[in-house]
């Protein structure tokens, strides 16, 4: 009777041993995978564990020649074309040398389903994209949502553009600096409202290997930095960042705060004690964004950008 207790025994210490074995491999696997290409495993999660993921409709459209040149387009099933919903315009990061919008599908299923049209532009990366490249592409991008968004549903005069990390800086140069959109004929108030995620935009004199690649050859460094171009017309921002992001120090979005403030422009600062430099964008996605903070004001400023807040130093 014993040695059966033991041989049972030793059965379920090898079960056990094989379970824990392949949760250990799962998750170097993950990890593996995670470092790859962290939003694309992302996205498959947030696909997989969104319970009306099956209820949104994916395009994909080129507005230009590059084939970084591309927007996805995500709006829910029963939206209608010229049914004029607000839209947001969402660019990834990646430090401007990495990335694929369609990594990013999981932007445009947390907020379809609010009433928004979603787009997630790319941009020309690495030796192709210094600076000015992406700003160029932003341009190009919201010139063809401008005059195509309306057959998908969208209103191309309410337009809110939002972007994580290189993608933040993108956005808030777009809105901040018009010569951009001048130069594809997009008047300056087509963007209502800008949303950065983690953005950096104080950041000379250029040190790290990223920026020094993008920025380091123009002539004029002073005239890569959003800081510089606060004034005059501008929408209102609101700018979310993690005070233990190690990448993108949080100082940038309060330099900018600042700035706006002190012009008289509409601005938002949250920031939030226990997020790092991705946990914004993370809130974007399922299961996180159940937890409903970051998505809800962020939602909230889409829906009516004009959010008459005063500059907010700590949330939590």
């Amino acid at each position: 009777m014993f040695a059966i207790k033991s041989r049972g025994l030793r059965i379920m210490i090898w079960i056990l041993a094989a379970v824990v074995a392949a949760a250990l491999a799962g998750f170097v696997a993950l990890q593996i995978a995670i470092a790859r290409n962290g939003p694309a495993v992302l996205d498959t999660v947030d696909w997989i564990t969104a319970s009306d993921a099956e209820t949104r409709q994916l395009e994909t459209v080129r507005f230009g020649a590059h084939p970084a040149q591309k927007l996805v387009v995500l709006h829910h099933r029963e939206v209608k074309a010229h049914s004029a919903l607000p839209v947001l315009v969402f660019q990834h990061g990646g430090s401007w040398k990495d990335g694929d919008p369609e990594d990013y599908g999981f932007v445009g299923r947390s907020l379809a389903p609010h009433g928004f049209v979603t787009v997630m532009a790319g941009y020309r990366l690495g030796p192709e994209g210094r600076f000015p490249a992406m700003l160029e592409d932003g341009a190009a991008a919201l010139a063809w949502i401008r005059k195509n968004i309306a057959q998908h549903g969208g209103n191309p005069d309410h337009i809110v553009l939002m972007g994580h990390s290189a993608g933040a800086y993108n956005v808030a140069m777009l809105a901040l600096d018009h010569s951009w959109l001048k130069h594809q004929s997009v008047p300056p108030e087509t963007v209502r409202g800008v949303i950065g995620l983690a953005g950096p935009y104080d950041f000379f004199p250029f040190d790290s290997d990223s920026t020094r690649a993008t920025f380091g050859q123009f002539a004029d460094p002073q005239a890569t930095q959003p800081v510089n171009f606060v004034g005059g017309h501008a929408p209102p921002f609101l700018l979310i960042h993690g005070e233990q992001d190690t990448t993108v120090k949080p100082r940038n979005s309060r330099a900018l705060a600042t700035r706006l403030e002190a012009a008289g422009i509409e601005v938002r600062l949250l920031t939030f004690s226990d997020m790092d430099h991705t946990a914004p964008l993370l809130q974007l996605a399922s299961p996180w964004r159940r937890k409903g903070e970051v998505h809800e004001v962020i939602r909230q400023f889409i829906a009516n950008p004009q959010t008459s807040v005063p500059v907010q130093a700590q949330t939590r």
